[in-house]
């Protein structure tokens, strides 16, 4: 049995944070002052952390390695299995050109640039980060913007900016999923605090991004769709998020906000000439003239469409309840840790939802897309592997960064650095979402970040007296604003518009919008933790 311990450097807390806090840094130091690779990075981050575990809180190497392999596996399995199907289902769309079809659908949808933002980097941006997240939207969205003729800057711009207020729940959950496993909290906790802070950005991002198409003009002329777009986008969110499931909170969101542009006349009348000679500077996509017959265009919006009824039928309570039935509970082996109090720790357990999974359940909707796509099972089953081969140091990454996590919950680093930041006593409330934003701001990942600082954040609310549900929902909360800023999405950006080097270009064009948004974030975290906007809360 290996007891944790809260202060074993010369029974100092101050001490023993500074050294709990060594692979942290040595992580934040590669990715954001050397800009090593992000699995160079998170590899010697976990190398000192087992080392910290080993030497300083004297954990044994067999439980040291035990914990870092646990959360390697969870990395695998359901968080990257729920990363590779759902990208595996956009590179199906992309193979039979139905995904040409779907953005020629979208630039028919209105003339104006200022509402095709909205509908492209907000709402399927939002689409493409419930289904994929981990830089696919920015990608994706910026390469459709410079299709329908906007200037590549000011497409990438509006991409980063728009990446916002789905991250939290991207990936078919993944983040959110993540924090509960890393925390110990129950996901539907978690998720629905979460659900009633991210809500709130979606009604600024709109806003703010027809200002950044077309400034105060575009503000004062398209405010209405920008507004009815952003009320429903926020408002289906958080009913997903909060009575329906964490993993379809965005897909539900996405659709709602496009279903308010679509059902508005003035979102879907010509903009006037003025504004697309400012706006539109760039080359726009000769394609975009073609016509698609129905039956094609219908069969582009399958894939989505399957993914939303897949989950929803899973969310029926028969069905649940079966689909939950193949869940296997098994104690971890070579792994029995006990906190301060004698208490065993979860993590001596494993949860292997086989089935229930967000994964599975999008694979199952992938098989379904290539027959309504007519993509022979050969072809779908080299894109799946080519899906693995691209995500390859992904995987290296996200897995290293979670065995990192998993080392410093169980040998007791996070607990001693949350003692510590704890010291900030209420106005931990105001910095909390601070440390999800720099957590993604250096890993470039909302999940990460949550592996990193999830249970640091619960370990500091319960010392202090904060809500651990509302301190961890805060880091993820936080977290979405710093994706805009992470050297990673900077350079998946320049890269799609063709910007390559111009990364600090587009790094001072949106620093200033992550960091006021950011500042938004943290006034709406400190009012829930008081009476003034803790009624918000569960």
């Amino acid at each position: 049995m290996y007891v944790q311990q809260v202060e074993p450097v010369a029974d100092s807390l101050g001490l023993s944070a500074l050294v709990a806090a060594l692979p942290l840094v040595i992580v934040l130091v590669l990715l954001g002052g050397v800009r090593a690779k992000a699995h160079l990075a998170a590899l010697l981050g976990l190398l000192a952390a087992a080392l910290v575990a080993l030497f300083a809180y004297g954990m044994p190497v067999g439980q040291t390695l035990s914990g870092a392999a646990q959360g390697a596996v969870f990395g695998v399995f359901p968080i990257l299995w729920i990363v590779v199907n759902a990208l595996w289902v956009y590179r199906m769309t992309v193979r039979t050109r139905h995904f040409d079809i779907l953005r020629r659908s979208f630039g028919r949808l209105s003339d104006d640039p200022r509402v095709q933002a909205l509908v492209v980097a907000f709402c399927f941006g939002a689409l493409l980060e419930a289904l994929a997240g981990f830089g696919a939207p920015v990608a994706i969205c910026s390469v459709m913007l410079v299709a329908l003729g906007f200037d590549p800057v000011r497409a990438a711009v509006v991409a980063l900016v728009a990446n916002t207020a789905p991250v939290a729940f991207g990936a078919m959950g993944t983040p959110v999923v993540t924090l509960a496993q890393v925390t110990g909290l129950p996901l539907d906790s978690v998720a629905s605090v979460v659900g009633r802070q991210t809500p709130l950005l979606a009604l600024v991002v709109p806003l703010l991004l027809v200002a950044l198409v077309d400034g105060r003009r575009g503000l004062r002329e398209t405010w209405g769709p920008a507004l009815a777009c952003g009320v429903a986008f926020a408002v289906a969110q958080f009913a997903a998020s909060n009575y329906v499931s964490a993993q379809l909170a965005d897909i539900a969101a996405a659709l709602a906000g496009a279903a308010a542009l679509v059902a508005l006349p003035r979102a879907r009348r010509p903009a006037a000439e003025p504004v697309r000679v400012a706006v539109l500077t760039g080359a726009r996509s000769e394609d975009l003239d073609e016509q698609d017959a129905r039956p094609e265009v219908a069969r582009a919006y399958a894939p989505y469409a399957l993914i939303v009824v897949v989950f929803s039928v899973a969310q029926i309570p028969a069905v649940k309840d079966w689909l939950a039935g193949a869940t296997r509970t098994f104690d971890w082996p070579f792994l029995n840790v006990v906190n301060p109090d004698g208490k065993p720790v979860g993590g001596n357990v494993f949860t292997l939802p086989v089935v229930s999974t967000g994964g599975t359940l999008v694979l199952l909707a992938g098989l379904c897309t290539a027959a309504v796509l007519g993509v022979h099972a050969r072809v779908a089953a080299e894109e799946w592997v080519a899906t693995v081969r691209e995500l390859r140091f992904a995987i290296l990454t996200v897995t290293s960064v979670l065995a990192l996590a998993y080392v410093m919950n169980l040998s007791g680093q996070a607990a001693t650095i949350g003692q510590f930041v704890a010291a900030a006593g209420a106005g931990l409330a105001f910095l909390s979402p601070v440390l999800g934003w720099f957590g993604v701001a250096v890993t470039g990942s909302d999940t990460s970040a949550n592996a990193l600082f999830g249970a640091l954040q619960v370990s500091a609310a319960r010392e202090s007296g904060l809500s651990p549900e509302l301190l961890a929902a805060a880091n993820s909360s936080g977290g979405v604003l710093g994706k805009m800023i992470s050297p990673q999405n900077l350079t998946i950006a320049c890269a799609a518009v063709g910007l390559a080097g111009r990364e600090g270009d587009l790094l001072r064009k949106v620093l200033p919008w992550s960091a006021g948004l950011l500042l938004i974030m943290c006034l709406i975290v400190l009012g829930q933790s008081t009476s003034v906007l803790g009624w918000m809360l569960p």
